[in-house]
C-alpha cells in the first residue's frame, strides 16, 4: 500500500513560483488523484503549456501512473504539450470563414511571419493555429488574437495587430 503523500513529496518547488502555485493546489486538494484535471488547469495557465518536468512533478505528487496523466493531457483539447507562444493567433477555417477569406489570412500570416498553422516562432512570441469552427459564423472571417475575437477580419488588419502584439 502506498503511503499517503505529504508536503515533503512536493517540497522542491522553491526555485519556480509557478510550481509553488501547483504545489499549493495539490496540497489544497489533499493530494487526491481525482484533482488531476484541476491541477493540470493550474499548470497550463501558469506555463501556457504543460512541460514534461511539470507533468512528472504532478504525477509524483498525486501518486498517479504516468500513463493516466499523459492520457488525460492528450485527450482534452485545452491541454498542450508544447508552447503555443507568448501570443496566439487562431484562424477559424469553418465553411463561412473559409468562404469569406480565412485562407487568404493564413496565406498572409505565412508570408509575413513565416509561420504555418501549428507552428510557433523561434523567439516563442507568436503561435499560429486553426480551428474547424469556433461558432461565430455570422462574424466571418473570424480570427482570435490572444483570446480576443476579431470579427470580419481582413488580412491587413490582422497582420497589423499581430505586428503590434509581437513588437519588442
Amino acid at each position: 500500500m502506498n503511503a499517503a503523500p505529504t508536503v515533503k513529496d512536493i517540497e522542491p518547488v522553491k526555485a519556480d513560483p509557478r510550481l509553488k502555485l501547483i504545489a499549493a493546489k495539490i496540497k489544497k486538494e489533499n493530494f487526491k488523484p481525482d484533482s488531476l484535471i484541476e491541477v493540470l488547469h493550474i499548470a497550463q495557465n501558469a506555463y501556457g503549456y504543460l512541460p514534461m518536468n511539470v507533468l512528472k512533478y504532478i504525477t509524483k505528487a498525486l501518486h498517479l501512473p504516468p500513463a493516466r496523466v499523459y492520457s488525460t493531457v492528450s485527450f482534452y483539447h485545452f491541454f498542450s504539450l508544447k508552447s503555443k507562444g507568448d501570443h496566439t493567433c487562431l484562424v477559424c477555417t469553418g465553411t463561412a470563414c473559409y468562404v469569406k477569406g480565412a485562407q487568404a489570412i493564413l496565406n498572409e500570416i505565412e508570408k509575413t511571419f513565416s509561420l504555418r498553422p501549428g507552428q510557433v516562432s523561434t523567439d516563442n512570441k507568436l503561435g499560429v493555429s486553426v480551428a474547424r469552427c469556433i461558432g461565430a459564423c455570422g462574424l466571418a472571417p473570424v480570427v482570435v488574437l490572444d483570446e480576443e475575437v476579431q470579427a470580419r477580419a481582413s488580412t491587413t488588419e490582422i497582420v497589423e495587430k499581430i505586428n503590434k502584439m509581437v513588437a519588442p
